[in-house]
């Protein structure tokens, strides 16, 4: 007789080990599904698969047999400074993943494919899905690179492509602004030095993203793209602002020009109107809310 965890769905997530699928893979598990992960390095207990070894990731899709996918591996740092590799990991593992999927039998019910708003370059203001893609670095290209490759599978695959804005959340690396801030009011700096102080952007919770990802392997009609954000915008000049009101310090914000972008949209925003209408309305998570967890549990 069979157990209840052997009757659950599986879910495999790649890239598991990182900031983004610590968190998906809580929230598959709370769902009820058996998540079978990789990452790079096998890390957390997880399998070892490298996506660039084309071999073995079609042996070890066709023994996952996976009812439903999350793909998360990627290089995700837009200064990553080897541009061979952001371009062989995202859009190359990518191609040797759907490849290994669309050759087993039963194939996956749902394919959920993360790549970026990076993809919309210098759009600014409220930006959906109808916008054309603009992308302005390596990152980004190879991000559409990825969706346009992954359209070639759509016959034989249920592809869902999702573009996440900007998000974080306790355990993202402090090579990214919101935990660099946060850091900084943590250890009471005296001083910080950023880019533009005026520019605002779509800022969401690592939390609220985990559930969406969740909540679209399950619904019904997802073969599309979707933008993952709270619809909402802050200035950094807001964000210092919580911080201090969050930490009582103050510290000197000294704008470096050397992180002030040429031609940086001033406002950015994304929307969510599609992905409300096909999975219901999202978590709301206010910004404070996830500032004052990322100083409360360290960043």
């Amino acid at each position: 007789m069979a157990s209840p965890s052997d009757q659950a769905p599986t879910a495999l997530l790649t890239g598991a080990e990182g900031f983004t699928g610590r968190y998906v893979r809580a929230s598959l598990e709370r769902a009820g599904y058996r998540v079978k992960a990789w990452s790079h390095a096998g890390d957390g207990g997880g399998e070892a698969v490298n996506l660039l070894d084309r071999q073995a990731t079609l042996a070890a899709a066709l023994n996952a047999q996976p009812d439903v996918v999350i793909h998360l591996a990627a290089i995700s740092f837009v200064a990553h400074g080897d541009v061979d590799e952001i371009y062989r990991v995202n859009v190359v593992g990518t191609r040797n993943l759907l490849e290994g999927l669309a050759a087993i039998e039963r194939k996956p019910r749902r394919v959920l494919l993360a790549s970026s708003a990076n993809v919309y370059g210098n759009a600014g203001g409220t930006v959906d899905e109808q916008v054309a893609p603009a992308p302005q670095n390596d990152y980004a290209v190879s991000k559409l690179a990825m969706e346009l490759m992954a359209n070639l599978w759509r016959p034989q695959l249920p592809i869902t492509v999702t573009r996440p804005f900007n998000y974080t959340g306790v355990g993202q690396s402090e090579k990214f602004l919101i935990p660099k801030i946060v850091s900084h009011f943590k250890r009471k700096a005296d001083r910080i030095e950023l880019g533009n102080l005026d520019v605002s952007r779509d800022f969401y919770d690592v939390r609220g993203v985990a559930e969406i990802y969740t909540r679209l392997i399950e619904a019904p009609a997802a073969d599309d793209v979707f933008n993952v954000c709270s619809g909402q915008e802050y200035s950094l000049r807001e964000v210092i602002a919580l911080m201090e009101s969050i930490s009582g310090h103050r510290m000197d914000v000294v704008v470096n020009p050397a992180f002030v972008r040429a031609n940086e949209v001033k406002r950015l925003r994304g929307d969510a109107g599609r992905l409300t209408r096909t999975i219901g309305p999202l978590p709301q998570i206010a910004l404070r809310d996830t500032l004052e967890w990322m100083y409360r549990q360290g960043v």
